[in-house]
């Protein structure tokens, strides 16, 4: 299984949002572009409607959960 800590683009503080997983130097969490995609949204209205997310942000996160996908099927 695929670990968070393993993508540069997010990191957790319990300080911060709870301990959520967040993007990067911003308080923005992970499970907010999940949500937003699953709603519709396309890539570019979360970026604008979250700013301090930034296209690298979403792209890494997008790359590890397709790894971790694709890990998964083979075991």
């Amino acid at each position: 299984m695929s670990s968070w800590k393993e993508c540069d683009a997010v990191e957790r503080d319990p300080r911060k949002v709870s301990g959520a997983w967040v993007f990067a130097g911003t308080r923005v969490p992970v499970s907010a572009l999940f949500e937003n995609l699953r709603a519709g949204a396309s890539i570019e209205q979360f970026l604008d409607w979250f700013q301090g997310v930034e296209r690298w942000h979403v792209e890494s996160v997008l790359d590890h959960e397709v790894k971790a996908l694709a890990g998964a099927g083979g075991q």
